[in-house]
């Protein structure tokens, strides 16, 4: 394979992790590769394993390579989606001290510093990029979990000057869109419509995208037709699980069965996270009002 074609493969695999055909992106040959792309297809397929539930599969792969920042940041993001949070944030916090110019650093340190709750932490090492695209993506949701859309926006907005074109780039805007609101629940529907009309796009990810638009626009069968059929050809993926579950709440649909799916699969999964913190309160504000029976 000559190099114009090698490299051409990278980009085909980079393409293939972010349209969630992660599959596909370990069946790839990278042994023809240049040295110097053999480690970021390596990082891509084991963060495809991740993404499919292979996650002792990837720290057994990694064991011993710690010195690799790469593998390292691997190994972190596997640790935080099996539940060991502790030792996920430890070696996090280490890598975005010690590597803080790392591309792959950035990103699945990131990953775990804000799904711990250190956003801040996570911005500051994100910002340091140099025009990574995952990056920017995740600066975007962690605006909008922090319920600043303006600078989401912003965020998008500056990305689409160098990167007008990109997969990742549409769908943030979509991201954006969603939270914004109005007409914008329309036009991230047609986005991720036209995903899905793509045969190399992963459909779980599509439909996700589709069934929460709709979901937002006020069609509930359609979102709950679309939902529903996945998660009989994708009974354990995490998102349409959690998609699900929203929809059921909002239908008043009993969702405890998949909400044990859902954290079988994925325990740390933000959405489980939430539904405990909310929990919590519910039971503190009860407490409040129990009653009281003097001796």
């Amino acid at each position: 394979m000559d190099p114009f074609s090698a490299e051409g493969e990278l980009i085909n695999i980079h393409n293939a992790f972010h349209q969630g055909q992660y599959q596909a992106v370990n069946e790839f040959d990278t042994s023809a590769l240049s040295p110097e792309n053999q480690l970021p297809a390596r990082v891509l397929q084991l963060r495809a394993k991740i993404a499919l539930g292979q996650t002792d599969e990837v720290l057994a792969d990694v064991e011993g390579e710690e010195e690799t920042p790469d593998l390292a940041a691997v190994k972190a993001l596997a640790q935080q989606t099996t539940g060991d949070a502790e030792s996920a944030l430890q070696m996090a916090q280490d890598l975005a001290e010690n590597y803080p110019d790392n591309a792959t650093v950035q990103v699945l340190s990131g990953t775990v510093l804000q799904a711990q709750g250190h956003s801040e932490d996570a911005l500051a090492l994100l910002t340091k990029h140099q025009g990574n695209l995952e990056a920017v993506a995740l600066i975007v949701q962690i605006h909008l979990q922090q319920n600043r859309s303006d600078l989401a926006l912003k965020e998008v907005q500056a990305a689409k000057r160098w990167a007008q074109d990109s997969l990742l780039v549409n769908l943030a805007e979509s991201w954006v869109g969603m939270r914004v609101g109005g007409e914008k629940y329309q036009a991230a529907f047609y986005v991720y419509e036209e995903l899905a009309s793509a045969p190399s796009t992963s459909a779980a990810l599509s439909i996700v995208g589709q069934a929460v638009a709709e979901l937002h626009l006020g069609r509930l069968p359609e979102a709950e037709a679309a939902l529903t059929a996945a998660l009989q050809q994708y009974p354990d993926e995490a998102e349409l699980i959690a998609n699900t579950v929203v929809l059921n709440v909002l239908a008043g649909k009993p969702s405890e069965e998949l909400e044990q799916r859902l954290e079988q699969i994925n325990p740390t999964h933000p959405l489980l996270s939430d539904l405990q913190a909310k929990s919590e309160l519910f039971d503190t504000a009860a407490a409040k009002y129990a009653p009281r029976v003097s001796a």
